[in-house]
């Protein structure tokens, strides 16, 4: 790629003609047609003198825009309403809309709330989604948005970013996405960073779960640090997740230049969503009356200039052990912290409850409670080379103090979660039982499949153990 280096003058100007020739994406729906050049409203401009001061400078970077919903009303010079039917994606129940009472501004925080009615005899949601789409669009910068997310099953708040053109390189997931935050309802004591991006579709995601306490509690900080050939995600703070490899491709072409699809001007949107895939349905338990989606502040800033003259890093394929196993530490005779991502780690999520500790060359496994999902309680060792039309052998010994199912698999979790080996369920018996698994990777080389065992949300608690776990190539 030519060495050149891109300016805030130039990504300023991005922002109104684009990064290609390609269309501009058109307003949407519901959004007003106000240019990014207008000039800003006289209570907008009183806003904006208002909390200049309050603003804080970032070492290395230029405030480029911000809003801190000080006003009386949405600054429409900013955010776009974007109404949208129920059903429009991900098979979400709300539907958006642009009445105050699902998007408004209380105490200086913007509210995106949800409202469960009926209609036609049925239970009916609506709620808010508000974009920057067209005129506060920008290419790189530092992302920085602080929140209170709501709990309740169900609920889906989102702070996230889509390109301005979302056609220049073919539409979701290879226009690409960035995920600054999202938190289930159910589940506040975790948020997700993610981006998307290709064809097949691959996702890459940070993971950060509090200590004690959940995001529901209390206003945290959310930000993304999007460079050229970097996104760097962080939470009050605190640096969780680093992406630096990513690609695009239309089916049966070749991959667009590196850093594509992550080059070119991308806005923010906010949303709280209501059911989906994710989260799944409200249920009784869900309070609307406390739905509610608060954004004190947000606020983008961009680098003087940015090098964009990137290189995508190289994949780095583990290497098998002496015997062609690429489990490492797979008979257990070495201790190990769990809770890191080097080898062995054990995860619970979705109410699970448990421990796992390495004892006597075997993996033990306890479970207090099994949780909603598979993955609830879940031991799993990423960095396994996948080799498109390689075949593998999974093979393991396990056993359990009373006889109950878990379900094994190798996933691919920066490939959109696809399968090399398909879920498989299995019943561990209480006497120790060789199981052997084979498979073909079809699949595009990855370099990052994961060996999961699931114990969650099987109907049992029993203690599981397992060792002499191999992962190898055959003929």
């Amino acid at each position: 790629m030519k060495s050149i280096r891109i300016t805030a003058l130039i990504a300023a100007a991005m922002m109104l003609t684009g990064c290609s020739s390609g269309n501009s994406a058109p307003a949407s729906e519901g959004s007003t047609e106000t240019p990014a050049t207008e000039a800003p409203t006289a209570a907008a401009e009183a806003a904006t003198e208002a909390v200049s001061e309050e603003v804080p400078d970032i070492a290395g970077y230029d405030l480029l825009w911000h809003d801190e919903f000080e006003s009386s009303e949405l600054d429409e010079s900013i955010w776009n309403y974007e109404p949208h039917e129920p059903g429009w994606t991900n098979e979400e129940l709300q539907e958006y809309t642009t009445s105050e009472d699902n998007v408004f501004l209380r105490d200086g925080k913007l509210v995106l709330k949800a409202i469960k009615s009926e209609k036609d005899g049925a239970d009916y949601y609506t709620s808010g989604k508000i974009t920057s789409q067209n005129k506060k669009d920008f290419m790189y910068g530092k992302v920085v948005a602080r929140a209170k997310v709501p709990e309740g099953q169900g609920l889906w708040p989102a702070i996230w970013m889509m390109p301005q053109d979302e056609g220049y390189y073919g539409q979701w997931p290879k226009c690409g996405e960035i995920d600054i935050m999202e938190v289930l309802g159910h589940a506040t004591e975790t948020a997700y960073g993610t981006i998307h991006y290709g064809e097949p579709h691959a996702e890459q995601q940070g993971v950060y779960t509090l200590d004690s306490g959940t995001f529901a509690d209390d206003f945290h900080e959310y930000s993304v640090e999007w460079e050229p050939g970097e996104m760097r995600f962080y939470i009050d703070g605190d640096h969780y997740f680093t992406v630096n490899d990513w690609f695009t491709a239309v089916e049966g072409e070749d991959e667009k230049e590196y850093p594509a699809p992550f080059n070119q001007p991308f806005f923010v949107q906010m949303n709280l969503a209501v059911g989906g895939v994710w989260p799944g349905d409200p249920d009784e338990t869900t309070d609307f009356d406390k739905a509610e989606f608060e954004i004190d502040y947000v606020r983008v800033y961009q680098k003087p200039e940015y090098d964009t003259n990137v290189t995508k890093p190289e994949k780095k394929y583990r290497t098998a052990l002496e015997d062609g196993n690429y489990i490492y530490n797979g008979d257990f005779t070495e201790q190990e912290d769990l809770t890191d991502d080097k080898n062995w780690k054990f995860l619970l999520f979705e109410g699970g409850k448990g421990a796992a500790e390495i004892r006597d060359g075997m993996m033990v496994i306890t479970s207090e409670a099994e949780g909603s999902v598979d993955y609830s309680v879940q031991l799993v060792q990423p960095e396994l080379p996948m080799i498109k039309g390689k075949k593998y052998r999974l093979t393991f010994d396990a056993w359990a103090d009373e006889e109950r199912d878990i379900v094994v698999c190798v996933s691919a979790p920066t490939a959109g979660w696809i399968r090399y080996l398909t879920d498989t369920k299995l019943t561990v018996p209480t006497e120790k039982q060789t199981f052997t698994y084979d498979f073909e990777m079809k699949d595009k080389d990855d370099p990052n499949g994961r060996l999961e065992f699931n114990l969650g949300h099987r109907g049992s608690t029993a203690t599981v153990y397992i060792t002499n776990v191999r992962v190898e190539e055959v003929d």
